[in-house]
C-alpha cells in the first residue's frame, strides 16, 4: 500500500464519478481473420457426420481444401472479442442514436430458443418439423391480428425484402386484372427510403410527395399524383420524422378511386402496436420488420426477418409456401398465384422462433404497453432535447415513437455540424448517425428511444447531448477534432464513391488489391 501513497487511485475514500460517464474504448491493432491463419493450426476436431460417406462424382468435388483460416480455438476467441470491444451496440451502451432503425433490447432468453432449432435442416420432411411450423403458423395468425390482415408471410429475409415481395405482389395483382399500364408508385419524402428503392428496383416510375407546411404528406399533391397509371401508394405512418398522419385513411380512400393499391411500411409499428391496425385504415398490404418491432437481432442488414401482410384479396400472391394448418397438424403450401420465392426455404427462422418468444411472453397487454411506454420515453426524451440551446424539432406537431431534430440554429452559430457532434457523443460511449438524406431538415439527426430505456438512460444521454453542445459552443475545434476514445479515428470516405476499391468480401480484396 505504502508504494502506492502519492497515486490518486490510492485515496480514499472513492470519490464518486463524475457527472458524465468517462469512456475510453479499447483500440487493437487487429489483423483481419485470414491474416492471421497459420498452417497446421486448428480449433477443435469437426465431429463425425454419423452417416456413411457418399461417394462424390468428380465433377462435383474440390480439387482442393477451401482456403477457411487455420486457427487455434484460443485466438479464434481472442480475435472476436477485441472486435466486440471496438464496436458500440445496444448490449453496451444506450443505442437511442439510430432513430428510424427501433434498435431496442433483445431479451438473451430468447437466444436459447432460437439454438434450439439451429440443428433443423431445411430440407427435412414437414411431418419432422411439426413443432417449428406451429411456430410459424402461431406467428402469422399473431401478425394477422396485429395488422388486421388476412394471411401473412414470413419468408422475406428483411424489411427491404418485404417491401419488394409486397411491390411483386402488387405488380402480380394488377397483371392479373390485365392492368399492366399502372406503372407509377406514389411514395412520401419522409417514408421508408426502401419503399421509392424497391419500387424503382421493380420497374416502377416512383412519384415523392413532399410535406406540407405542417409536416403531413401533401394531400393535394396526392390528388393531383393519383390516376389510372397509379399502382400503388407505399407509405410509412407515422413517417421518420415522428409524425402521425391523421388523414391516412383519406390517403388510402384516394388511391383506391384510382383503382391502385395501398400498402402500409410499418418499419415504425413500434409506437402503434395495439392501437391501431393497417387493416382497419383500409391498406391492402404491409409489412413488418420483426427485426425492429418485435425484438430479433438486426443482423448488419441480414438475415433478418420481415413479414408480408395482405389482405383476403392478395393472400393468393404471397411468396411461398405458407404454413397450412388442418386437425392440428402442419404442412407447407403455395398459394396458387404465388410470386415465387424471396428467400430459399422457409426464411430466417431463428429470428421467427425470436420474435414469437417476444410475443408470447409480452401478450396482447404487453405488446400495447410497448408502443405507449415507447411513445412515453420518445417524448420525454424530447422534453429534454429540446432545453439544449440550438437544438429544434421542425414542424410543432406531436410525435410518436421517435423524432427528427435539427442542429441547424447550433450550426449557424458555432461551424459545427450535426454529424461531428454525433461523432463527439461517442467519446462518452454513445452516438448518433446522420443519414438522412435528403436534408430537408438541416442538421438533422434522429433519436428513438424505444420501450429499452430507463429514465436514468435519457437523462444520460441528453446530458451529453447538451455537453457536446456547450463545448461546440466554446470550444469548436474540440467537437471538430472528435472522436478521441474510438478504435479509430475519422476515416476517408471517399472509397465509398469509388466502385473500383470496393471489397465486401476477403476474396474480392484478394482480387482487387493483392493479386
Amino acid at each position: 500500500m505504502s508504494g502506492h501513497a502519492a497515486e490518486p487511485f490510492a485515496k480514499l475514500p472513492v470519490g464518486p464519478k463524475p457527472p458524465l460517464r468517462r469512456f475510453h474504448q479499447a483500440r487493437w491493432d487487429e489483423p483481419i481473420i485470414f491474416e492471421q491463419s497459420r498452417p497446421g493450426q486448428r480449433g477443435i476436431a469437426v465431429p463425425g457426420p454419423g452417416a456413411p460417406a457418399v461417394e462424390l462424382p468428380d465433377s462435383v468435388r474440390r480439387a482442393a481444401p477451401p482456403a477457411l483460416p487455420e486457427m487455434s480455438q484460443l485466438h479464434v476467441l481472442r480475435h472476436y472479442v477485441r472486435l466486440s470491444q471496438e464496436s458500440l451496440g445496444v448490449d453496451l451502451n444506450v443505442d437511442v442514436g439510430q432513430g428510424t432503425c427501433t434498435m431496442k433490447y433483445s431479451p438473451k432468453v430468447n437466444d436459447s430458443f432460437a439454438r434450439a432449432v439451429a440443428e433443423l435442416h431445411p430440407l427435412q420432411h414437414p411431418d419432422t418439423l411439426q413443432g417449428v411450423l406451429e411456430i410459424y403458423w402461431r406467428l402469422e395468425r399473431m401478425l394477422a391480428e396485429i395488422s388486421g390482415m388476412a394471411r401473412v408471410s414470413l419468408q422475406p429475409g428483411s424489411g427491404s425484402a418485404a417491401i419488394y415481395a409486397n411491390i411483386a405482389m402488387i405488380r402480380a395483382y394488377h397483371a392479373a386484372r390485365g392492368e399492366e399500364h399502372r406503372d407509377q408508385v406514389i411514395t412520401t419524402m419522409f417514408s421508408h427510403p426502401s419503399n421509392a428503392a424497391c419500387a424503382k428496383t421493380a420497374g416502377y416510375e416512383v412519384i415523392t410527395l413532399m410535406p406540407d407546411a405542417d409536416g403531413y404528406p401533401d394531400i393535394k399533391a396526392l390528388r393531383a399524383a393519383v390516376g389510372p397509371r397509379t399502382a400503388a401508394l407505399l407509405i410509412t405512418n407515422p413517417e421518420d420524422t415522428g409524425i402521425f398522419n391523421p388523414r391516412i385513411a383519406e390517403f388510402v380512400e384516394l388511391v383506391h378511386q384510382a383503382g391502385g393499391l395501398a400498402c402500409y411500411d410499418q418499419a415504425n409499428a413500434n409506437g402503434i402496436l395495439g392501437i391501431t391496425r393497417a387493416r382497419d385504415a383500409g391498406f391492402d398490404l404491409c409489412h413488418f420488420n420483426l427485426h425492429k418491432t418485435f425484438s430479433t437481432p438486426h443482423a448488419c442488414g441480414g438475415p433478418a426477418a420481415g413479414a408480408c401482410g395482405v389482405s383476403e384479396a392478395l393472400a393468393e400472391f404471397l411468396p411461398g409456401p405458407v404454413v397450412a394448418e388442418q386437425d392440428g397438424r402442419f404442412s407447407l403450401v403455395t398459394p396458387p398465384r404465388s410470386i415465387g420465392k424471396i428467400r430459399p426455404f422457409l426464411g430466417v427462422t431463428p429470428n421467427v422462433v425470436r420474435a414469437y418468444a417476444w410475443i408470447m411472453t409480452l401478450g396482447a397487454e404487453g405488446l400495447r404497453q410497448v408502443a405507449e411506454t415507447a411513445a412515453l420515453n420518445n417524448n420525454y426524451l424530447m422534453h429534454k432535447v429540446l432545453q439544449i440551446p440550438g437544438a429544434s424539432a421542425p414542424w410543432d406537431r406531436r410525435r410518436i415513437e421517435q423524432v427528427r431534430y435539427s442542429w441547424q440554429e447550433l450550426s449557424e452559430e458555432t461551424g459545427v455540424h450535426s454529424e461531428e457532434i454525433g461523432v463527439r457523443a461517442a467519446d462518452f460511449g454513445v452516438h448518433y448517425w446522420t443519414s438522412h438524406h435528403p436534408y430537408l431538415v438541416p442538421e438533422p439527426f434522429t433519436l428513438e428511444p424505444t420501450e429499452s430505456y430507463s429514465k436514468e438512460d435519457l437523462d444520460e444521454y441528453a446530458a451529453i447531448l447538451a455537453h457536446v453542445a456547450s463545448e461546440a459552443r466554446t470550444d469548436p475545434e474540440l467537437v471538430k477534432g472528435a472522436p478521441y476514445n474510438s478504435p479509430i479515428h475519422k476515416i476517408d470516405p471517399t472509397p465509398l464513391d469509388d466502385p473500383r476499391q470496393w471489397a465486401p468480401t476477403w476474396r474480392a480484396y484478394v482480387r482487387k488489391h493483392l493479386a
